[in-house]
Order: C-alpha cells, then sequence, then structure tokens
C-alpha cells in the first residue's frame, strides 16, 4: 500500500510533561522518590536515589541517563506502577514513563529479571483498559512491544485474555484490548498463522468479524483493520471466512465514522489482489461506492479509495469492468488532481522567489547510485530497458510521498495506458474548460492531466500537440511558480514527439524556455526545469549540439545560484547532457566551460560528503563524453577515486575484525568511485595506462571483486572490462586470479553482477586470444546455462551471447562442440543489437564455430539465416564468412530443398539474404 498509516508514538516529552530537576531523567528520579521510590543496585541494600547523583547525571546524554537508572532491577518496576497505578501524576507523566519503558524493553528485555517481567506483563493485562485514551494506548504499545521481542510464545495467556476482554461490558476495556490486538495483529501477523502459537487467528478472526456491528465507531474500525492484515497473505483462517467477511465490509458501506470507511476501502482495495473472484459478483456496486468514497469529505478516506483505479487498472478485467463507469470515473480523478488549499500552504504556493533561501537539510532527499550495468545498443529504438522512474507524478514532493493528488494522477496516468485513445472522448472536453480556466489552480491540475496521459494516450494527442505544445511553452511564463513547475514536467512527457518534428518548430522554443526556468527565482521551478531538460536531452541526443554553447552558459550559470537541492539535480543535467551529445563536447571552449566549475565542486567536497556521489556520477559522464578533452584534470580524479577505495576497503575490513569498535563503511562511496574509474578508462582509453602503472588498483579491485555486496562487484567487473579494453598490460599478469572470481559470479540471482561478469570475460577472451583455453571450463557451461534460462532479461541475454561467440572466436575447438545447445537462442537475442565491434566478433566467432562443427547448426539453421540478415553493413571479410556458410549449406542440402526450406522464411527475410548473399 502506498503511504500507509503511520503509528502515532503516544505522550512523549513533548507532550507538555516538564519534570521537576535540572534535567528530565535526573527530575524522573526525583519525582519517583518523592513516590517513595529507593532504587537499589544489583546485590546492594536499599540507598537513595542519590546513588545516581544529580552532577553526574545532569552531564550526561540522555540515553546514558537512562542507562544509570537502568543499573536498578527495581526502575522497570517503578516505571510500571508511575503508568498504571500513579493516578494522581498527570496523563503525559505517566504516558512518558511506559514510553520510557517500552525502550528498555526493546533494548534489555532479554536481561529484565524473571520477577519484573512478570510484573510488567500482569500490570500491563490488568491496566488495558484504563479510563484514559492516553494510557490505555501507552499500554497497548508497551504489550505489543514485549510481544514484538519473540515473547508471544512466553506469555500464552495474552492472546486468550486480549480476546476475552472484547466481551467486556467495559467500553474502555473493549477498546483498549482491541487497540492492542490491532497492534499485535500489525508487527506479528506472520507468528499469529503459524503452528508456533496452535494458529490462534482460526478463533481470533471469526471473533473479530462479530465485531463489525459493534455500536461503537472506534470498536468496528479495530475490528476491520485487525482483519484487514490477513488479506494480502491470503491467510487460511480468513479465507475459511471470505464470504462472512465481504457480506460484513458490504454491510458497513455507509458507516459514518471516518475511519472505519477508510479501513473498509483499504479492504477492497486488497481484496482486489488476492480475491477478486469473490469480489466480480458485485464489482458494479463496488465501481460505485468506491466512486462515491473517492470523492468522500476526509481526505484519508478519499485516498484509500482512489488506491483502488489504481489497483483495478493492473488487474486484466479492468478494461471491462471500468468502460461503463469511465463518463463518471474521469471528471472524479480530474478533480483529485486539483491543488487544496492545504496543500498551496504546505507548498508555500503562494511564495514566488525563494531562490536566496537555504535549504533546509531534510528537504533533500537521500540519494542512491544506480551502479554501473554494460548493455548493448539496438538498432530499433535506442531505448534500454532499465526501470526509469524520472516520469513520475512527483511535483509535489515536499507535502507528503502520497496525497489524493497524486494519486489520482497515477490513476489517471495507468487508465490511459489501459484505454489508450478511448480514453480521449472523457478526457478532451474537460481539458479545453481547465487548460484556458482563468483561476490558476484550476489550470494548473488540467496541464498536470495532459501531462498524466501522455504515454497511454499519445496516439490520439497528436492532432492536438500543434496547438498544445505552443500553449504550454507559454505556460513556461506563467506567473504562479506552482504553474510554471508543472508545466515544466508536462512538457518532458511530450519531448519525444517536439524531437520528432523540425528542430525550428518546437524544440528551439522549448529549450530556449527551459533554459530560462532553469534560472528561475523559484526553487521548485528551478528543479522541475532541470529534470525535464534533461529528459529533453536524453532524447534530442545530437540534435543538441548546434544549441551546445547556449545550453552550456545557462547550465554553468546555474551553479552560482543554485540552493544545496537543486544543484544536485543540476550535476544530473550536466551528466545527462555528456551523455547524450557524447564527443561533440570535446570542444576546447566547451571543456573551458563546464570544467572548471565543476573540479572547484569537486575541491571544496569531503571525502565522506555524500554529495560526491552525484558529481562523481556527472564526471563519470563528462570524462567518456570529454576522452582525451579530461586529461589536463584526470590526474588527480583517479587518484581521489582510488583512495575512496582504497579507505572504503580498509574500514570494512576493521569494521568485519572488530565490529564493536569500528562502523560499517558507506559502501556507494567505492561503488560510484568504481564507477567513475570505468568513466576515465572509457574516455581517456590508452592514455589511462600511466596511471593505473602508478596505482594498486588492480589489488584493490581483486577485494572489490569478492566483496559480499553486490554493486561492489557488478562496479569492479565493469570497470575491469573497461580496464581490459584500455591497458590490458597490467591487467593479464591477474588474469589467473581474477578468471575463478568471474566464473563464480555468473549466477543470473544477480542480473547485473552476472551481466558484467560476462561482458568481462568477454573483453578478456578478446586480449587473450588462444591463451584463454585453460579458463573456457570455468565460465563456459555456466553461460549456455543462462542462455538458455527462461525469463532472462534481454540485457544479459545478449552479453552472454557476445561471449560465447568471442570465446568461440578465440578457443573453437573448446566451444564449438557445444553449438547445438545454444545456437537458436544465442540468434534470436543478438538479432536487434546495432552493428558494432562487439557484435563483429561474436559472428566471427560462431562462424568459426560453424565451420568446426556444422552439424551443431542445422536443426536451427533457420534462425542463423535471421540472424545474419539483422546486419546492415558487414565488413567485406565478415560478410565473405556469412556467404560461404548460406551457400555451402545451399549446396549440401540441394537446390530443391533449399527452395522448400527457404519457402518457411518471412518474405523480407527472404528477399534480404536474396539481395545480400545471392541465396
Amino acid at each position: 500500500m502506498r503511504g500507509g498509516d503511520r503509528r502515532p508514538e503516544w505522550g512523549g516529552a513533548g507532550a507538555g510533561f516538564e519534570p521537576p530537576g535540572c534535567c528530565w531523567a535526573w527530575g524522573f528520579c526525583q519525582a519517583l522518590a518523592r513516590k517513595g521510590w529507593k532504587p537499589r543496585s544489583e546485590g546492594s541494600q536499599a540507598s537513595h536515589p542519590g546513588a545516581v547523583s544529580a552532577n553526574t547525571c545532569c552531564e550526561l546524554p540522555a540515553s546514558q541517563k537512562l542507562e544509570q537508572l537502568n543499573q536498578y532491577p527495581d526502575f522497570n518496576n517503578y516505571l510500571i506502577f508511575v503508568l498504571t497505578k500513579l493516578k494522581s501524576e498527570d496523563e503525559p507523566t505517566r504516558s512518558l514513563s511506559g514510553l520510557i519503558l517500552k525502550n528498555n524493553v526493546k533494548a534489555h528485555f532479554q536481561n529484565f529479571p524473571n520477577g519484573v517481567t512478570d510484573f510488567i506483563k500482569s500490570e500491563c493485562l490488568n491496566n488495558i483498559g484504563d479510563s484514559s485514551p492516553l494510557i490505555r494506548a501507552t499500554v497497548g504499545i508497551l504489550i505489543t512491544t514485549i510481544a514484538s521481542k519473540g515473547e508471544l510464545q512466553n506469555w500464552p495467556d495474552l492472546l486468550p485474555k486480549l480476546c476475552s476482554l472484547l466481551d467486556s461490558e467495559d467500553y474502555n476495556t473493549c477498546e483498549g484490548a482491541f487497540g492492542a490486538l490491532q497492534k499485535i495483529c500489525e508487527d506479528s501477523a506472520e507468528i499469529l498463522d503459524s503452528d508456533v502459537l496452535d494458529r490462534p487467528l482460526n478463533i481470533m478472526i471469526p471473533k473479530f468479524l462479530q465485531f463489525f456491528k459493534h455500536s461503537s465507531p472506534k470498536i468496528r474500525s479495530h475490528a476491520v483493520a485487525c482483519v484487514n492484515q490477513f488479506i494480502i497473505s491470503r491467510t487460511q483462517a480468513l479465507m475459511l471466512h471470505i464470504d462472512s467477511f465481504i457480506e460484513n465490509l458490504f454491510a458497513l458501506a455507509g458507516d459514518e465514522e471516518p475511519e472505519v470507511r477508510k479501513n473498509v476501502c483499504r479492504a477492497l482495495v486488497m481484496l482486489l489482489e488476492v480475491r477478486m473472484d469473490r469480489l466480480l459478483p458485485h464489482m458494479h456496486n463496488i465501481v460505485e461506492y468506491m466512486l462515491q468514497r473517492t470523492q468522500d469529505q476526509d481526505e484519508n478516506v478519499a485516498l484509500e479509495a482512489c488506491e483502488f483505479w489504481l489497483t483495478l487498472a493492473e488487474q486484466p478485467i479492468c478494461k471491462d469492468v471500468l468502460i461503463r463507469h469511465l463518463p463518471k470515473l474521469i471528471p472524479v480523478l480530474v478533480n483529485g488532481m486539483k491543488y487544496s488549499d492545504i496543500d498551496i500552504i504546505l507548498l508555500k504556493g503562494d511564495v514566488e522567489e525563494d531562490e536566496t533561501i537555504p535549504d533546509s537539510e531534510q528537504d533533500i532527499r537521500p540519494r542512491f547510485h544506480r551502479s554501473r550495468t554494460v548493455a548493448q545498443q539496438h538498432d530499433e529504438d535506442g531505448i534500454e530497458e532499465e526501470d526509469d522512474d524520472d516520469d513520475e507524478i512527483d511535483d509535489d514532493d515536499t507535502i507528503s510521498d502520497w496525497n489524493l493528488r497524486k494519486c489520482s494522477a497515477a490513476a489517471l496516468d495507468v487508465l490511459a495506458n489501459v484505454y489508450r485513445d478511448e480514453l480521449l472522448p472523457h478526457i478532451l472536453p474537460l481539458l479545453k474548460e481547465l487548460l484556458f480556466h482563468h483561476e490558476w489552480v484550476v489550470k494548473e491540475s488540467g496541464i498536470l492531466v495532459l501531462g498524466a496521459i501522455a504515454e497511454g494516450c499519445m496516439q490520439g494527442m497528436i492532432p492536438y500537440l500543434p496547438e498544445l505544445i505552443p500553449h504550454l511553452i507559454q505556460c513556461l511564463s506563467d506567473k504562479k511558480a506552482l504553474v510554471r513547475s508543472i508545466t515544466c514536467w508536462t512538457l518532458s512527457r511530450y519531448a519525444h514527439w517536439v524531437v520528432s518534428q523540425p528542430p525550428d518548430t518546437y524544440l528551439k522554443p522549448l529549450m530556449t524556455e527551459l533554459l530560462k526556468r532553469i534560472l528561475d527565482s523559484n526553487k521548485r521551478v528551478q528543479e522541475a526545469a532541470c529534470s525535464a531538460f534533461a529528459t529533453l536531452e536524453e532524447e534530442a541526443c545530437t540534435e543538441l549540439v548546434p544549441y551546445l554553447a547556449y545550453i552550456l552558459d545557462t547550465l554553468v550559470f546555474a551553479f552560482s545560484k543554485y540552493q544545496h537541492k537543486n544543484l544536485l539535480i543540476l550535476y544530473d543535467a550536466i551528466g545527462t547532457l555528456a551523455d547524450s551529445v557524447g564527443h561533440h563536447l570535446n570542444k576546447p571552449e566547451y571543456i573551458q566551460m563546464l570544467m572548471p566549475p565543476l573540479i572547484q565542486k569537486w575541491n571544496m567536497l569531503k571525502d565522506e560528503d555524500k554529495d560526491l556521489f552525484p558529481l562523481l556520477e556527472c564526471l563519470s559522464s563528462v570524462a567518456t563524453a570529454l576522452q582525451s578533452g579530461f586529461l589536463p584534470y584526470c590526474e588527480p580524479v583517479y587518484q581521489r577515486c582510488v583512495n575512496l577505495v582504497q579507505k572504503t576497503l580498509a574500514q570494512a575490513m576493521l569494521n568485519n575484525a572488530q565490529p564493536d569498535q569500528y562502523e560499517a563503511p558507506d559502501k556507494d562511496f567505492m561503488i560510484v568511485a568504481l564507477d567513475l574509474l570505468s568513466g576515465l578508462a572509457e574516455g581517456l582509453g590508452g592514455n589511462i595506462e600511466q596511471l593505473v602503472a602508478r596505482s594498486n588498483i588492480l589489488t584493490l579491485m581483486y577485494q572489490c571483486m569478492q566483496d559480499k555486496m553486490p554493486e561492489v562487484r557488478q562496479s569492479s567487473f565493469a570497470l575491469l572490462g573497461d580496464l581490459t579494453k584500455a591497458c590490458f598490460q597490467h591487467v593479464k599478469p591477474c588474469i589467473a586470479d581474477f578468471m575463478p572470481i568471474l566464473g563464480t559470479n555468473l549466477n543470473p540471482e544477480f542480473i547485473s553482477v552476472c551481466n558484467n561478469a560476462t561482458w568481462a570475460i568477454g573483453e578478456i577472451s578478446i586480449q587473450m586470444g588462444i591463451e584463454m583455453q585453460p579458463y573456457i571450463p570455468m565460465v563456459l557451461h555456466q553461460l549456455v546455462e543462462i542462455i538458455n534460462r527462461p525469463n532472462t532479461p534481454k540485457t544479459l541475454l545478449e552479453n552472454t551471447a557476445i561471449t560465447i561467440g568471442r570465446l568461440g572466436y578465440v578457443c573453437p575447438q573448446e566451444v564449438a562442440p557445444m553449438l547445438q545447445q545454444f545456437i537458436r537462442p544465442w540468434c534470436t537475442s543478438l538479432r536487434n543489437i546495432r552493428d558494432n565491434e562487439e557484435k563483429d566478433s561474436a559472428f566471427r566467432g560462431i562462424c568459426t564455430m560453424i565451420s568446426v562443427n556444422p552439424s551443431g547448426v542445422i536443426q536451427d539453421f533457420i534462425f542463423f539465416c535471421d540472424a545474419v540478415a539483422s546486419w546492415i553493413n558487414p565488413k567485406d571479410d565478415l560478410r565473405d564468412m556469412f556467404c560461404k556458410i548460406l551457400h555451402g549449406f545451399k549446396n549440401q542440402v540441394g537446390d530443391e530443398n533449399w527452395r522448400r526450406f527457404s519457402d518457411q522464411f518471412p518474405l523480407p527475410l527472404k528477399e534480404r539474404l536474396a539481395a545480400f548473399y545471392g541465396v
């Protein structure tokens, strides 16, 4: 579920409790003393609280003050005493006592003396029905914390007792017991359904169902929430009562309590995933009900109901079930996409210029580096199959991670992908009204709608884009920052179409306006414009080359303008530009503009600063693009990367040896450094040789290749492949050590690690030639197994095929006997990749193996023909190899058989082979 409920911490120091004394722990101790507590140290006579002197206590951090107090075995008895018995104290003080006890349970429960444990347990159960909601909730949290410490087995009377208390005439007792049970169901769902406890759910679930009709809304809400914990796991005890559960849910549909309605909606959303069969007969009514609830006055209920459309869109029956409801549903979703008044306040929607206000650090979300995966380029689209999250509807992340606006937009997005252009008759009339509305909030929601349908309805939208794109480009200058920022995002969703038109028509005006927005005076707009521009860069690639000076001018100026958060996004935009225009960036005037600010930031950042991640990623792309142009900057960058790897490995060794004394390092530093070294090796080629010669990088790589963390191994194998290409003379002496490690990492459980290890083996084999012979047995069987596995990702299949081809090229006698086992998937894997050196060497390998073992290809010869036809422009000697094999096969079988065989070919294949190879 998205954005599930967070359980509030009850009471706490902020709840108005200001204890006497000079610090709260000491003051708390004093309060206990006033009530008659005389703490005893282990084995000592009763003594005064002064055993922890006031002065000592004041000088210690809070955690240590509590550690001091925890030396008294009966301190926890007093905490439970204050929570449950000291009715004269105010509630926040009593609750605080319970929360301190909860933390002690978390940290020290196994050290509590038996008597103390038993006393706490019995006091909890005796006071679960306290008249104060705050105290009941605190007791409930304490019970569930004890239960989650593996205590459910050691507290056999807990669940029966709580279940029996549900039948109490006293409301407080019933509610307190239900509150505790709900928390236990949330925290310990798995063990409740296990034989360890004798499957208590068989009794609990029918019991909970009885309370769906209770007169108290709070109790009804608890009952539904408890059962909801067991839907997704398809718990047997619930499945036995599924019809009764659904019937009871329907009875609660009109409940006046928002919390009950929210839990009913949540249940229906989950049932959609796991028991669609049971909902289908009622689907028309459920859809009508969810339409009402998506417009509920209570936003939490509306959000929970809105999840229903997202989940339904993923079900195969969605198209048929929803088609008749679209005229009602689409306006409801569109309406949900407007900013609410509270959203605008939280987003500071009335603050237009804030670029000079420094970011607060909590606004900056942690960044995770995505390790380098080596992939082939494709003829058909140039699009890799990486998961790309940049398109998510993420325009207002500073409110909460998930709200009604985002959920409505995401639902519209997925429905657009289900119905495609069939959705447009329901959307276009609304869009017309929204996009030109005089109220900015309405207009803004229209622009979001337009962006949300971009992917699914692209074909149907094309006739309207010549009018809409100029309108949106105009909206980039709107006086409202929130309109400008959403417009950036929506335009990025249509970037593919913009780039497919003549550049002067839309690309140039869009780029010009987006670059202005990159220098906007509003931080949110800067961020949206930078992200949108990065998307445009990916789509436009070398189309941007004529404008490079103008683009770099803007991006470099932004360095001096941006606050912390947007600076990190700017690195990404620069890195993407480098990836997109490649060597076109390697001009002295561009290098002179770009490198000084990047190197200045690089020098300012400390080794332990996480801002290094995006900067290292950016530099990696820049180094690859600039090639020899990066030479003047490479030495200090190379050296620092090597140091980062060395430092991280050293810290990891210390942590392994003495985990109590040394913290585990953040290995992301090492991963990003390895990836930048890869970028340097790729960009500088042979020029990196001297730097490698003067460093211990190969020793460090040997350690990285054996690291426990898959991402470290993944990046080290990418670097190994790049260094093999750039300066094999330094890698060769280590091959005997490296190859066994590469062999053990051909494990498709770790797709990216396996992919990069496979690619590195292929690069090494090309360099080693016939000397690769002793290593073939270490790798060949795994590679053949991988290429035959079902559901292997495309990138891994392609790299595996290339590496098998390369191994066969250098050692045909060793690999050719297995030809029949891999020829078919080999051919289908490589038919779509672009003509390049890797494809060339792989096909030479397959041709050489066919000449050694012609019978290995006979059964699947049609696949070989198809793979050969995928070449646009093979080198002459490779074309001759193809000709020789094709004509050899034709002569072998005779004209008549060949005619019958080639009649099976699709026409384009037949024509292509005839035209290019004369068969």
